[in-house]
């Protein structure tokens, strides 16, 4: 993950109830058993609050679909490490012009940074929140946890790099406030893989840009990677949105989106339409996000 930006949540130790009304798919099987290794790798992530964890977690187990299911866990929000301080407002993100101020860049870089640790704690939430989803996507979900783990080491390497430390800037759960409110796997692909995984195809070409025009190469190339790294992912969320909501077509996609967010929230201008259809995507559905407008009467997320 990277450019867009818990509400404030449950933290770890928190007793965590069952959603009771959890939407379930056909390709659900009901839970029947309290937990499993998987599950509990996911959840020690999420509740973590050790800079340590969220930085290096150990390696996944690996699970098969004859494994106990867990009890499913919607409820749980991150534990967050004393570093990060959260604000209920972030400051707008700089323009191309802005950027030759390193202090800008440093803040960019640190804003993505908390961008990623939030994508991978929602890999965690969604492992634990959808416990009885076939095993290969949940396993795909770790996969994708580990490669936001990197991305936030890097962009750490090059806050620092600027001369600035993790936590010299606050930071906006904005991930955390929206994404929960998927009520089934379906969901959750629509708006984090097709949603913002997707927006970073756009958002990293356009800083991957602005960044060069600053006279920042390091910065323009870590976009560029980032950028081409979100493309399996958004295949993964490609793949299982066809599986779970029956078709990738811009209406299925739009009906599965937690409200009230709107494409117009899930892209960046101009897209990235080459990369996003090396990513998947069908060439009518790209058309369709980039003619979506602004609707000033619609609810505001």
């Amino acid at each position: 993950m990277g450019p867009v930006a818990a509400a404030p949540g449950v933290r770890h130790g928190d007793d965590v109830r069952q959603q009771r009304d959890l939407h379930r798919r056909p390709l659900h099987r009901r839970s029947s058993v309290t937990t499993n290794a998987l599950h509990e790798w996911a959840r020690a992530y999420l509740l973590s609050d050790e800079l340590s964890v969220k930085f290096a977690p150990p390696p996944p187990p690996s699970i098969t679909d004859n494994d106990p299911i867990a009890t499913a866990c919607p409820a749980l929000r991150p534990g967050r490490p004393r570093e990060f301080t959260r604000i209920e407002r972030a400051e707008k993100s700089p323009k191309a012009g802005a950027l030759r101020d390193p202090k800008k860049r440093a803040w960019l870089f640190h804003t993505f940074m908390h961008h990623e640790l939030q994508a991978a704690e929602l890999m965690a939430w969604a492992i634990v929140a959808f416990a009885d989803t076939p095993a290969a996507f949940r396993r795909g979900l770790a996969s994708i946890l580990l490669e936001e783990v990197r991305h936030m080491v890097l962009y750490r390497e090059a806050l620092e790099a600027l001369g600035c430390a993790l936590g010299e800037f606050g930071v906006r759960d904005w991930f955390w406030q929206r994404v929960p409110a998927a009520k089934g796997p379906a969901e959750f692909c629509a708006v984090m893989g097709l949603g913002l995984e997707a927006a970073n195809l756009d958002h990293s070409m356009r800083y991957a840009r602005w960044l060069r025009e600053a006279g920042d190469e390091r910065g323009a190339d870590l976009q560029t990677l980032i950028g081409e790294e979100e493309l399996p992912h958004v295949r993964f969320a490609l793949h299982w949105f066809k599986r779970f909501a029956g078709d990738t077509d811009f209406a299925t996609w739009c009906a599965h989106l937690p409200p009230p967010l709107s494409p117009v929230l899930l892209r960046g201008l101009p897209l990235d339409v080459e990369r996003r259809a090396r990513a998947g995507m069908d060439p009518s559905f790209i058309e369709q996000l980039a003619s979506v407008r602004f609707d000033p009467k619609a609810p505001r997320s």
